[in-house]
């Protein structure tokens, strides 16, 4: 399906970082290493790298990281890309300043494995960027998010507040909001927006 999807002409959601992202990068440590998962054609993922973070990209597509890594010469930067299925992905253990998911929307039990190692592989005082799709999205007139048949790959504040136990949350909501990303995202939209750090231990 991905693949599929991204060897369309174009970007699918666009060459424009996720606006969310946008406004909250600024959180992660200056210069770190910032792991993207799900991250198809890379927008964010470049523009992270051109704020001068240390940017490996994720996704089960290599055809969307290719476009992944051209857009990024053609932005005059660079980034690490991995071509995995995140059931198969380590993230490590303490060794990510930031880890960005934006629309990762997968089934639940990968969701829970997924943020689990997480919480243990940011490293102290990294931090956690997170958008995604609300049921309540079947409601809305915007386009984007997991189809109606499958009500289970969306995601709730509550839901991931207890999945990511361990991290302090600087944001945690859910609300409505216009999208504009690309001609897969669009119009109005709900979504949980979160924002977490793993804790410094002070001694």
């Amino acid at each position: 399906m991905w693949d599929q999807r991204y060897q369309e002409e174009g970007f699918a959601y666009g060459t424009v970082p996720n606006d969310f992202l946008r406004t909250q990068c600024d959180q992660i440590p200056s210069g770190g290493r910032v792991l993207c998962l799900a991250e198809g054609e890379g927008r964010n993922a470049v523009y992270l790298a051109q704020q001068g973070f240390v940017v490996t990209a994720v996704d089960q597509s290599a055809v969307g990281l290719e476009k992944a890594q051209r857009l990024a010469e053609e932005k005059g930067t660079s980034l690490t890309t991995k071509v995995a299925d995140l059931a198969d992905y380590d993230l490590g253990f303490e060794c990510w300043d930031g880890i960005i998911s934006i629309w990762a929307h997968v089934p639940p039990v990968l969701r829970q494995q997924l943020h689990r190692q997480v919480v243990h592989a940011l490293k102290k005082g990294g931090v956690f960027i997170l958008e995604a799709y609300t049921r309540r999205q079947l409601d809305m007139s915007g386009v984007g998010g997991p189809p109606a048949s499958q009500p289970e790959m969306f995601m709730s504040r509550d839901e991931l507040m207890k999945e990511l136990q361990g991290l302090e949350f600087c944001l945690a909501v859910e609300q409505e909001r216009n999208i504009s990303e690309g001609r897969c995202h669009q119009g109005e939209s709900a979504v949980v927006q979160l924002v977490a750090s793993r804790p410094v231990v002070k001694g």
